[in-house]
């Protein structure tokens, strides 16, 4: 079982005058880590490294960004899986305080400072999702969005034209069901497109 986060929580770890300050946060996706990352770099322009790593989906990626290869952002992403965590970027942005650690202190303060922003964390259970294309006419289109709000899924994306287009997010377990509550709604009217 895979878990992502709440919320962002942040942490800061201070080593022999070095000073890591660790993020994790829930991202959809590779696009939302690379901007989470752009605006930590904004954020901190005097930083000397701002290091990143990230699952999601099955997507991962890692960033030492100058420092020494495999001493950051590898350990930031084993923090990530120990913790079984999927949809979850974490980032350490370092000021260097003038004192070279070692390839072993930046692997130590790496995995410490993202193991103390997990751990401040509040993990969920990771629900796989898909995506439902229904195709109805405008008025069945609202009763779709209707039955959506009722069971708690999110407001569907619409494209408009002669007939609605609706992008559902619908747990993956309950694919199945909901395309036959949603033929039940609308007595046969809305298609699931493939």
């Amino acid at each position: 079982m895979t878990h992502t986060l709440a919320s962002p929580a942040t942490a800061e770890l201070e080593v022999r005058r070095s000073r890591f300050l660790a993020l994790v946060t829930p991202v959809e996706d590779r696009e939302a880590a690379l901007a989470e990352v752009a605006r930590l770099r904004a954020e901190h322009p005097a930083a000397a490294h701002v290091c990143w790593a990230l699952l999601a989906g099955g997507h991962s990626g890692m960033s030492d960004d100058g420092e020494p290869s495999g001493t950051a952002g590898r350990p930031i992403l084993e923090v990530l899986r120990h913790h079984d965590l999927d949809g979850v970027l974490g980032a350490v942005v370092r000021y260097f305080g003038g004192v070279k650690l070692g390839a072993g202190g930046l692997v130590r303060a790496y995995t410490d400072a993202v193991a103390l922003a997990v751990a401040g964390a509040e993990k969920v259970e990771r629900i796989p999702e898909t995506v439902l294309r229904v195709e109805a006419d405008y008025a069945d289109a609202e009763r779709v969005r209707r039955w959506a709000e009722a069971e708690g899924y999110a407001e569907p994306e619409a494209e408009y034209g002669e007939a609605v287009l609706l992008l559902l997010r619908v747990p993956a377990v309950a694919r199945d069901a909901a395309a036959i509550a949603l033929a039940d709604l609308s007595n046969g009217r809305v298609r699931i497109a493939d």
